[in-house]
């Protein structure tokens, strides 16, 4: 067993994003390109020796050779002890839980969460830190400082080990423990919910639901917990074996990319209930029959009724949200008395909310919910407590939906996106706009008045730190957004964002078509910020 020190050159473009290093799987497959990466990350760390580290991901095509190559790094620079999850699969979630239940440094995971998998798709790197987040930016900013200037890499010389069962066993001096990936995150499940309660909704005739796993890394999760200690019957989890191509899907939960579930929802003998999560597990769709959720309207249902459910029956500290999701949940949060926090995109910007106690539940529109219980989004979970609200209510998603818009108002949302558009043409579109946010204030347009028209800038009230440019935000008071955005998510060229919200407090009028409703405010963005005129595109790439 010989521990090698490997002569390499830096890489260009090795700046994680908001999720980790993101780029097609062919880059990833260059020799040495993981391998870089991953020791300037040890490089900046403080301190391994001794230390534990938790490995896994979503199963995509990469993950277990990935795994291999981590594992003989971490040996080689000093760490003590590895748990792995068997077959390399852990969710980002269950990672999260993992890393704070076991005191770990923190943990590599290995996906690229919503975007395709297979050798012709996407892979992904990132590491969270103690607290079970996702890495500050001072930290990711040193790694990629880090991997500008890298000249070697250590690794041990010794064959794959077995990850495929569990058990323990030794590389050099670390242990590697392989682990069950579902059953520390299933237990904890059990602690949030009224699992009795929802056995015994699952258990009646009557009630019959679905959940999509996308051929990613929640399906063995989902089969252990809705199959296995919830009883619902075999083959309520549908495309549950995680594949490294997902089986050819795009698996993004959202009505797009999960069509197969939309259409068993919207058949005349559909079921109550669906669900849907992503490639690693941390995302959340929610159907009721022939009724799609809106994530933001989630986040505020599922804040309106936390008291319903175990985890959070002494209440809320407080609810935050990213910058784009609509504000929904603030007029929740106003009713309840509560905070409510409005930070840039990235699940980084809650963790030092839910580290200090201040908040216990967020969300981003982009299908993403957690609270306290983990430091990221959390998809399954989000599932369960859709679950256990229809359970304890006794009805169905469309009518606590329905109910939520008469005692709160609708806010009526949609999400426009422009992917791999060029990336000079992204970045010229937002800078214009940006030049020309300063003369809208106090215009009226599109019927409406602007209030405020910025570039949003979040000061975190825990830790005093700054984030600047995170959207171009046109205000129309209490009545209307319109935001722009560079999505950090893709690998290929940007991806133009665009976000509409306008709320209806008038219960007559909850049933128009959203992107009618809308319509006023879609016109209004593409004169303002000439999409069709500076990029060619006619029409977004997809529409949620």
């Amino acid at each position: 067993m010989t521990l090698r020190t490997v002569a390499t050159r830096p890489f260009p473009g090795q700046r994680p994003g908001t999720s980790g290093l993101r780029k097609k799987t062919a880059e990833f497959e260059q020799p040495g390109y993981l391998e870089n990466f991953v020791q300037s990350l040890f490089d900046v760390l403080p301190g391994t020796a001794g230390k534990t580290l938790i490995l896994g991901g979503d199963g995509r095509y990469l993950n277990t050779s990935a795994a291999q190559i981590i594992l003989r790094m971490a040996a080689a620079n000093g760490f003590g002890r590895v748990l792995v999850g068997r077959g390399g699969l852990l969710s980002t979630p269950a990672a999260s839980h993992l890393i704070r239940r076991h005191g770990a440094l923190g943990g590599i995971l290995l996906s690229a969460s919503h975007n395709p998998g297979g050798p012709d798709g996407d892979f992904g790197i990132k590491f969270n830190a103690a607290n079970g987040g996702p890495a500050a930016e001072a930290l990711t900013e040193a790694i990629y400082r880090r991997s500008g200037e890298i000249a070697e890499y250590r690794i041990l010389d010794v064959p794959d080990i077995d990850i495929g069962r569990v058990g323990t066993v030794r590389l050099g001096a670390m242990q590697v423990e392989v682990i069950d990936p579902v059953s520390d995150y299933a237990n904890l499940m059990e602690r949030l919910f009224d699992f009795e309660r929802m056995r015994a909704l699952l258990r009646r005739g009557s009630f019959c639901m679905r959940f999509d796993a996308m051929n990613a890394v929640t399906g063995p999760y989902a089969r252990a917990i809705l199959e296995g200690r919830l009883g619902a019957p075999a083959g309520t989890v549908m495309n549950g074996e995680p594949l490294p191509d997902f089986g050819g899907h795009h698996p993004d939960p959202n009505p797009v990319h999960a069509a197969e579930l939309m259409a068993i929802m919207s058949s005349r003998d559909a079921p109550d209930f669906g669900a849907a999560s992503d490639g690693d597990g941390d995302r959340n769709m929610i159907v009721g029959r022939g009724f799609p959720v809106s994530p933001s309207d989630s986040l505020a249902i599922l804040a309106a009724n936390a008291k319903l459910v175990p985890g959070h029956a002494d209440g809320l500290k407080g609810i935050a949200r990213s910058m784009p999701t609509s504000r929904a949940a603030d007029r929740v949060a106003a009713a309840m008395d509560l905070p409510c926090f409005e930070t840039p995109t990235g699940w980084k910007y809650f963790g030092s909310l839910l580290d200090a106690g201040r908040v216990s539940l967020c969300g981003e529109e982009s299908y993403g919910t957690g609270a306290s219980h983990v430091r990221e989004k959390d998809g399954l979970w989000a599932v369960l407590f859709w679950l256990d609200l229809v359970a304890a209510r006794g009805e169905g998603v469309e009518a606590i939906v329905r109910d939520h818009w008469r005692r709160f108002g609708r806010h009526y949302y949609s999400r426009h996106d422009y992917e791999e558009v060029e990336a000079g043409q992204a970045g010229r579109l937002m800078a214009d706009l940006r030049g020309r946010l300063g003369g809208l204030a106090g215009r009226r347009l599109a019927g409406l008045d602007v209030t405020l028209a910025d570039d949003f800038a979040y000061r975190d009230p825990v830790d005093g730190s700054s984030s600047e440019g995170q959207g171009l935000r046109i205000v129309f008071g209490e009545t209307a957004r319109i935001v722009l955005r560079l999505s950090g998510t893709g690998t290929a060229g940007a991806t133009i964002r665009v976000y509409f919200e306008l709320y209806e407090p008038d219960p007559a009028r909850h049933d128009r078509p959203v992107q009618e409703v809308l319509a006023p405010l879609i016109a209004l963005a593409e004169d303002l910020a000439g999409i069709r005129r500076l990029t060619g595109r006619t029409r977004p790439s997809v529409v949620t």
